[in-house]
């Protein structure tokens, strides 16, 4: 049995468009608890809930979804796409919930704190003009950077927020003054999704419907440098490899492009789903990649060499664990990675959103979630936020592991070392099989 238990809930009209904030703690009954345990599974807790109000000037039935949610490198900050043109810079943590259950103590004490970061800063409302469809965060370096238009402090560190709009534009904002930076045409058609090399060169990868991706360097005023082409459908996603060698891009195919971020070229098309591969990630320290698809499954890659290491196929619920959905399907959403790589979330249709432990394999959490669109983990893990079409976002609960010195000792090599690096290196058999993710 599940108990809701409502802390904190109002709306707040800072800005043009208001939105309501619902901090929420999840109880289990002790047998459910003890049932959960037994079968290996256990249920994420709801810790808070951002719902958007309801403009006057707008249609609310249209136009709402939350496409994409991200969350700053550092963690300081939290970026939605509300809906309606809206995206919401909120800085993190909501000082209301601690996404703890000491919230239930605050309650009792009567306290209430403003929506804020531990910084002071402020929450921000970014006017993009257009539906936003995908987000993504870079910090701009503090030295040597050339500022454009004096609209960034000479020798000041900031985060950058890139936003991929309906009419094939990408806007590119100050996030701790919300000044547009930059306005990149291009795109013929709405842009899905971007990806900022993880390395701070201020390389940005956006993928569109028009069956591109576009490369751009915004550290050259935002020249756009290269243009991808072979994908013959929407390309719905792509996801730069944190060593910033690889580029995987999805589109309503049924393989993953695989491309060079050195030259820009097609390394391989990975072949094995059965629909249209919708979303990708790679592993904290590039070695593995996966892909998930409308055929119900995702694949995880070795992406040095294209082989398929692992299959992980979204079945049904057990009776004791189903949530009372009357929905079977299982097409999936999104997929992310865990900070430490070794857990995944994903959303699928069949309005569950799944953790899953990559060394056994199966799902070891549950929730439902309804609508679900999209979902990222915080980057220091903990809890993961998602994206429904009705434009809420949800923050989960999420294992937290401290991880074994071995993985530790992999993921430090496999940050510089290929796989083939590694089949090379004078070792054991089984050392090379754990090194590669052949085993765990």
């Amino acid at each position: 049995m599940r108990m809701e238990l409502l802390l904190m809930s109002y709306d707040r009209y800072p800005c043009s468009v208001p939105y309501q904030i619902r901090v929420v703690v999840m109880k289990r009954s002790s047998s459910h608890s003890i049932s959960l345990l037994q079968s290996g599974y256990y249920d994420p807790l709801l810790l808070a809930e951002l719902k958007p109000g309801r403009p006057q000037q707008y249609d609310w039935k249209a136009s709402c979804e939350t496409w994409s949610v991200a969350f700053s490198p550092d963690g300081t900050w939290f970026a939605w796409s509300q809906g309606h043109c809206i995206v919401k810079l909120i800085p993190w943590p909501l000082e209301e919930a601690e996404l703890s259950c000491k919230a239930a103590e605050r309650k009792n004490r009567g306290i209430k704190a403003a929506v804020s970061g531990g910084g002071g800063a402020k929450e921000k409302t970014l006017e993009c003009g257009q539906i936003v469809w995908g987000l993504a965060f870079s910090a701009w370096p503090p030295c040597g950077a050339k500022e454009r238009d004096g609209l960034l402090a000479p020798g000041r560190s900031c985060l950058i927020l890139a936003t991929g709009l309906n009419d094939g534009q990408i806007k590119v904002w100050e996030v701790q003054t919300g000044r547009l930076l930059f306005s990149l045409s291009g795109h013929l058609d709405v842009v899905r999704d971007l990806s900022f090399a993880p390395n701070g060169s201020l390389i940005l990868v956006s993928a569109s419907r028009d069956k591109t991706l576009r490369v751009w360097d915004l550290s050259r005023d935002g020249k756009q440098v290269q243009v991808l082409s072979g994908h013959t459908q929407w390309v719905y996603c792509c996801s730069i490899s944190p060593d910033c060698s690889m580029l995987c891009s999805a589109a309503g195919e049924k393989s993953a492009f695989l491309w060079s971020m050195r030259s820009y070229t097609l390394i391989r098309k990975l072949e094995g789903h059965q629909s249209s591969v919708v979303s990708c990630d790679f592993s904290p320290d590039s070695a593995l990649l996966v892909t998930a698809s409308y055929d119900t499954c995702v694949i995880m890659w070795d992406p040095y060499t294209g082989e398929q290491l692992r299959t992980l196929r979204h079945v049904p619920l057990p009776p004791a664990l189903d949530y009372g959905s009357d929905i079977h399907t299982s097409s999936l959403r999104s997929v992310c990675f865990s900070p430490e790589g070794l857990y995944l979330a994903t959303v699928a249709d069949d309005r569950l959103l799944r953790i899953w432990d990559l060394e056994l394999r199966t799902p070891v959490a549950f929730a439902p979630m309804t609508n679900g669109l999209c979902c990222v983990y915080f980057p220091h893990g903990g809890f993961i936020a998602t994206g429904t079409r009705d434009g809420y976002v949800q923050f989960w609960s999420a294992p937290k592991v401290l991880s074994s010195l071995k993985h530790l000792c992999r993921k430090a090599l496999r940050t510089f070392l290929t796989t083939y690096q590694v089949l090379a290196l004078p070792i054991p058999k089984k050392m090379k099989e754990f090194l590669t993710y052949r085993t765990f």
